[in-house]
């Protein structure tokens, strides 16, 4: 049934309660990522540390989440261990068709549970029950249990963290059904601060679908544009592994810590040697016919006897420049047994990977040294790189516990600065120039995909500060709108607004549809209102000396542009903020 309000499942884990609450406001933030700032508003502590146990942990949806193909993600908003402010993070698997199922818009916990945990939930049962014995296990060991433990179809979800979750690491994600991840800005962290392994929803409900030929008619045509035409060929073939090459060619790529932007070792680490040599199959996230999650197996033999078996791993473009190309590292195989030993960590790959390339040239500079680092890292070593992720994620020693806090931080104490390739928190595998930097140094999640900054650099070579500032705006406020519905982001081009105006008629969001121009606006100044309520200053945001020595395709980047765009970009920030705060949304 199609409801004008929210529908939230409010868990105190100090109690060991949950309460259904409604909420309204669905035709003024949609779902997603407008509906997980209007809930931290209504039940977050900005003023209170990230690991205050009141504050809540929002996993939210979107109106067309298990109605049309693509829906399939779900958005994380939380007050992150990384930087303490409020922050999203975003993942894909069968969390979200699950949250439909068990008749949810949204899952909002708060609290701390006595010991260690897991939660158990669905559309008629909430469970939370002591796992200590969890406690220190490795993420695909917690997953194996727990899918014996809670078997169920394809509409159940299981969530967990690793060590890294469990030591309150900001760089420690979340795993989604073994392939996916809320990975960034610490939020595995803010789990394991609440002593909370692990989350298994069951879509054990149904909820009907609209009647008559329309809705089914233009499903078809969703479900057409995306499996018969080529806007998604390239995230199914190679997938977005493709990029390495296409980087490297265009000088773009970040490479040993970005020392360089193109190297012709890059060959043994391109998505064409991932597919010819590596690739097992294609997955896809519930609700999606695309399948973009490439599998590709590492060999393993048993310390008791002769035989090997094989272990899947999943790859894309990101992982593959963190633990490949930032490393020095040009293996196709070696690179996805340091993704795997990531994944067991339970570490975001890309924070992980840029903070151990950086650690790499810390100990060249003699910043740090293997008393600090226990093995020596030095670039194209898998072998130590794969210790030193172990080392990372279980917090060996005083040295790796201050890196899993941000390379910002470890650099700030061991100096190194200059070289740290963060903006924001670590950075995305691209290195396209100066609206790239900017778009992700300041962006609201810090994230390659808050805009296309990394495509504007691409096609424009000229260095129009306002044409370039009005971009990174209007991209951003584009693909809010689609977070919040919310859509997988590599379907942007298929889910224009029309479109979306007409599937949201279908299922009765008539008033929603009528104004997505203001709706996004509106969504957009609200995320900024929120994050800077929880102490974000953009303007305080710098870009490290590194990012202005490289040199790419257009040859070396212009300073100039580059603090130019950032300060333009932070006034804008707080223009939004403030637009929230006034209630315009024009």
């Amino acid at each position: 049934m199609i409801r004008d309000h929210f529908r939230l499942l409010k868990v105190d884990l100090t109690t060991g309660r949950g309460q259904v609450v409604t909420l309204e406001g669905r035709d003024l933030v949609a779902g997603g990522s407008g509906l997980a700032a209007l809930i931290y508003q209504q039940f977050g502590k900005p003023a209170a540390p990230w690991n205050d146990p009141e504050q809540p942990l929002i996993f939210a949806i979107g109106p067309l989440t298990g109605y049309f193909p693509l829906m399939s993600k779900t958005v994380l908003g939380f007050k992150s261990p990384y930087h303490d402010q409020y922050a999203e993070s975003h993942a894909g698997g069968r969390s979200a068709v699950a949250l439909r199922f068990a008749d949810l818009d949204a899952l909002v916990i708060t609290g701390k549970a006595a010991r260690p945990s897991v939660l158990s939930l669905g559309s008629r049962h909430l469970r939370i029950r002591e796992a200590h014995y969890l406690w220190g296990m490795d993420v695909h060991a917690v997953g194996k249990y727990l899918r014996r433990k809670h078997p169920g179809s394809g509409h159940r979800s299981i969530l967990r963290i690793g060590p890294a979750g469990e030591l309150g690491s900001a760089m420690a994600g979340i795993n989604v059904d073994s392939y996916r991840h809320f990975g960034r800005l610490g939020g595995g962290g803010a789990l394991g601060a609440k002593n909370l392994k692990a989350i298994v929803i069951q879509g054990d409900g149904n909820f009907p679908l609209p009647e008559g030929r329309g809705y089914a008619r233009l499903f078809t045509e969703v479900h057409q544009k995306l499996t018969q035409t080529t806007m998604m060929q390239k995230y199914h073939n190679l997938g977005t592994p493709v990029n390495m090459g296409v980087l490297n060619d265009l000088k773009a790529l970040p490479i040993r810590n970005l020392r360089e932007t193109s190297a012709p070792d890059i060959s043994g680490i391109t998505g064409e040697r991932f597919a010819q040599d590596t690739l097992l199959r294609n997955m896809a996230c519930s609700g999606c016919p695309v399948g973009c999650i490439h599998l590709g197996f590492v060999r393993e033999r048993f310390h008791s006897d002769h035989r090997y078996y094989f272990r899947q791993v999943s790859y894309d473009h990101e992982p593959i420049f963190a633990v490949g190309a930032m490393l020095g590292v040009t293996d196709c195989f070696h690179v996805l047994d340091l993704i795997d030993v990531t994944e067991k960590m339970g570490l975001d790959v890309m924070s992980a990977g840029v903070a151990l390339a950086w650690a790499a040239e810390a100990t060249t500079h003699g910043v740090i040294s293997e008393r600090e680092t226990i093995v020596p890292l030095g670039f194209g070593d898998a072998k130590n790189f794969e210790t030193a992720l172990r080392h990372l994620g279980q917090g060996a020693n005083d040295f790796y516990r201050l890196l899993a806090q941000g390379v910002a931080k470890a650099a700030s104490y061991y100096g190194g600065q200059d070289y740290a390739c963060v903006l924001g928190q670590e950075m995305g595998g691209y290195a396209t120039g100066e609206v790239f930097f900017v778009s992700q140094a300041l962006g609201f999640r810090h994230s390659h995909l808050d805009s296309g900054g990394y495509s504007y650099d691409q096609k424009h070579k000229d260095r129009d500060v306002a044409q370039a500032l009005n971009f990174l705006v209007k991209d951003e406020e584009g693909r809010v709108l689609l977070t919040s519905m919310v859509a997988c982001l590599f379907a942007r081009e298929v889910y224009q607004e029309e479109l979306l105006a007409a599937c949201l008629n279908s299922l009765g969001y008539g008033t929603m549809a009528a104004q997505l121009p203001e709706l996004s606006r509106r969504i957009q100044q609200l995320r900024w209102q929120t994050r800077l309520a929880t102490g974000y200053d953009p303007a305080q945001v710098k870009i490290p000396k590194r990012f202005t020595e490289i040199q790419t395709w257009k040859g070396p980047l212009d300073r100039e542009y580059l603090e130019t765009l950032r300060l333009s970009y932070a006034r804008r920030i707080k223009e939004l903020a403030l637009e929230a705060a006034s209630g315009h949304a024009g």
